[in-house]
């Protein structure tokens, strides 16, 4: 039976994010000796994964039921929304933020648990990815089968490529097969035996502490830095705005006071028009009684 690209992507994406190359190369290889060339092109063609989809689908494949979980309550939460007032709809984004939050604490424990660090900022996007999952229906097909590429984002009324997040176009509707945790290997019975270099390595461990720590210092301080120059940006257009305001205030009050004095004077002329009228009618008037008079007496 011909294994499909579904299956042998269900497989790589399934194993730990450093091993996931070299297994994709082998596969392609074999399939290629095989004689199966387009099954080996297009395993060859399969992207890595980012760190934060990689979190999601281990999470996907570790824990299933709870993901489903997850998944079902986004669709009820979906189709509660509609007619919900805006304290229930701000109600239901806390409850949503409040679960994405805490499975998202959950994912990086399990990444911890294969040896990957998850950061503040990947963390985020597991965080989006799950919010997308629940917030958009496509998304969270995309999620559940375990072979997404890529972080989501989503406020559920905007267009997201789903397809282009995920490995394979069959991914969509597939759903990841269930992998359990490695387990540990067997601890040999093993005499305790002093460690002439325990100083060295636990100073060694201490100072990779203290570089990991001082890179996610670093990262901080990054993102503080960018934040500050668009608060920067936006308080330097905010006074561009007030100027405008003020100068678009001031013209509309001399406009104002213009109008008056324009109404005033139009008032006037009325009053001139008005009165030239019957000056008009009343001369109109005279002249038609001087001619009937005229014509009365006769040519001479």
């Amino acid at each position: 039976m011909t294994t499909t690209l579904l299956e042998i992507a269900d497989e790589l994406y399934g194993l730990g994010l450093g091993d996931f190359t070299p297994a994709r190369d082998a596969r392609a290889k074999q399939l290629k000796k095989a004689g199966e060339t387009d099954l080996a092109g297009q395993v060859k063609a399969l992207r890595k994964a980012s760190l934060a989809a990689w979190v999601v689908d281990l999470f996907v494949r570790r824990q299933g039921a709870r993901v489903d979980e997850v998944l079902d309550m986004g669709a009820a939460l979906r189709a509660a929304q509609e007619g919900m007032s805006g304290d229930d709809l701000r109600a239901l984004t806390r409850q949503r933020r409040q679960l994405t939050a805490a499975i998202t604490q959950q994912a990086r424990s399990l990444a911890g648990e294969e040896g990957v660090k998850v950061t503040q900022a990947v963390a985020d996007q597991v965080e989006a990815t799950l919010t997308a999952a629940m917030v958009s229906e496509d998304c969270g097909r995309a999620v559940r089968s375990g072979l997404l590429v890529a972080a989501l984002s989503t406020t559920g009324v905007d267009d997201i490529d789903v397809a282009a997040a995920v490995a394979v176009p069959d991914a969509l509707g597939f759903t990841a097969t269930a992998r359990s945790a490695p387990e540990a290997p067997a601890r040999p019975d093993l005499h305790v035996v002093p460690d002439p270099d325990a100083d060295a390595k636990a100073r060694a461990a201490a100072e990779q502490a203290l570089a990991e720590a001082q890179d996610v210092l670093d990262e901080a301080q990054a993102a503080l830095d960018d934040a500050g120059v668009d608060v920067e940006h936006l308080r330097a257009r905010q006074l561009q705005i007030e100027a405008e305001i003020d100068e678009l205030k001031r013209q509309v009050a001399a406009l104002e006071e213009t109008y008056d004095e324009v109404d005033d004077e139009l008032g006037d002329a009325e009053a001139v028009q008005a009165e030239a009228a019957d000056s008009l009618a009343e001369a109109t008037s005279e002249r038609d009684q001087a001619a009937a008079a005229l014509d009365r007496l006769g040519k001479p």
